[in-house]
């Protein structure tokens, strides 16, 4: 079938002015070339032997915040192109989470684990993120936490967390230091 392209920030989050990210670009599909777009316009071409391209942004500025996306060439032809990945890059004013997990950092499948990402901030609403997906904002919550049921070996990986509130303007806290949860 054609292949797909996953595109994800390593690590995921907001950015902080000056702060650096990565933004990975991974297709299961020979030696070709990923391209980079930002807002439709072409940034940067890797020539790449395997299945990924990494893309460096560092000393973050705001013109770095936008949506970008991923395109997979062989010869000139696109065979395979990204989901957008919005990337932001945001004062990080407010103090670190701590995130934690129950029953515990290992389970079993099928097992019901809840993410609980503390904060002092009141009135905060908070992203869980898995590093290496697509999709790096998992779930945003008012309150409380996290529940995964029944989870299963593809939920395992590297958690972490990010608070936000809501003022006049919307004010980020840095990332939480990750969490390995592994399923069995």
């Amino acid at each position: 079938g054609a292949p797909t392209i996953s595109i994800f920030l390593k690590p995921p989050g907001v950015i902080t002015p000056g702060g650096s990210t990565t933004i990975c670009c991974i297709c299961q599909h020979g030696y070709g070339r990923f391209v980079l777009y930002k807002g439709g316009l072409q940034l940067r071409t890797l020539e790449w032997s395997g299945s990924r391209a990494e893309f460096s942004i560092s000393n973050a500025t705001d013109s770095d915040s936008g949506t970008y996306n991923c395109h997979y060439l062989e010869g000139g032809t696109v065979l395979a192109r990204s989901d957008g990945l919005e990337v932001s890059v945001r004062e990080l004013r407010l103090p670190r989470p701590v995130l934690s997990v129950l029953p515990g950092h290992k389970v079993t499948v099928g097992a019901d684990v809840m993410f609980r990402c503390t904060t002092t901030q009141p009135s905060t609403g908070c992203y869980l993120y898995l590093e290496g997906q697509d999709r790096a904002q998992l779930f945003s919550r008012e309150q409380g936490d996290y529940n995964l049921s029944h989870v299963q070996e593809g939920d395992s990986g590297r958690y972490s967390c990010q608070c936000y509130t809501m003022n006049a303007s919307i004010e980020w806290s840095v990332v939480s230091k990750a969490l390995d949860l592994v399923v069995r």
